[in-house]
């Protein structure tokens, strides 16, 4: 019998010892420029990578983003905003520079997201001094009162004027936690609106997708369609499926059926 001796103690081979490149390095993040529609350029940082996708700027985002812009006077101008799952926060980022008078942008409670988005608030040589925009992780369906207690003490108990929900709909198993989140957080008042903006990457999902607004209605909510719009390219060119579909983004609004 010969005995080998490889350099190690145990004659193990090294078999405790990861082989090289086992351990993937961590994505880093990455910056994405959003120009807005009177030119300004937004520089936003999107985390590495995020399971819940907050690592990417979708195009519901962006839609929206411009939307807002587009109507600033009647939609955002002296209103009180909250953003749900808001990833890199640019429909809120708009919101806070277009006058809105506070804005509450928010997603998973995740250490990486939320200081992600306080990154961004805190870059964006836009914004106001002091600012009227603040950052908090916020799990759909729980209690709202770390959301509201950044409004005014006399509307705390009243909620928002504008709710937005920018490409969420995916996400089925979600979307009663997310209509308990719209009925603890809209404000009851006839101007108040929620604006769910997606675009269905998986067409063949679409019915389940739209079922947020049966479910909406059921749950005391008038839903109008304000807004559809086909876009130059789909988001993910390798993705299966109708191709107009996956470039089309839809907008809704969400009111309460009784003022």
């Amino acid at each position: 019998m010969v005995d080998v001796d490889d350099g190690s103690e145990d004659g193990a081979l090294g078999m405790f010892e990861e082989p090289e490149g086992y351990y993937k390095p961590e994505k880093q993040p990455t910056t994405v420029l959003h120009t807005t529609l009177s030119g300004q350029e937004l520089t936003l940082r999107l985390i590495g990578l995020s399971p819940l996708w907050g690592h990417l700027l979708w195009n519901a985002g962006r839609t929206v983003a411009d939307y807002l812009e587009r109507n600033a006077s009647n939609l955002i101008k002296a209103e009180t905003v909250l953003e749900l799952g808001a990833g890199a926060g640019l429909p809120s980022l708009i919101c806070a520079i277009n006058g809105a008078r506070q804005v509450v942008v928010t997603d998973y409670p995740e250490a990486d997201l939320i200081d992600n988005l306080r990154h961004n608030i805190a870059t964006c040589h836009q914004l106001s001094s002091p600012s009227n925009i603040c950052a908090e992780g916020y799990l759909w369906g729980a209690p709202v009162s770390d959301l509201t207690s950044h409004l005014p003490a006399t509307e705390q108990s009243q909620g928002f004027d504008l709710l937005i929900l920018a490409d969420l709909l995916f996400n089925h198993s979600e979307h009663s936690k997310l209509i308990s989140t719209v009925q603890q957080t809209l404000k009851r008042s006839p101007n108040s609106q929620a604006l769910v903006f997606f675009t269905p990457y998986r067409p063949w999902l679409l019915q389940k997708d739209l079922a947020f607004f049966d479910l909406a209605r059921e749950s005391g909510f008038i839903v109008e369609q304000i807004f559809e719009h086909v876009l130059e390219k789909v988001m993910f060119e390798e993705d299966p499926g109708d191709e107009v579909l996956r470039r089309t983004v839809f907008g809704y609004k969400i009111t309460w059926a009784s003022n």
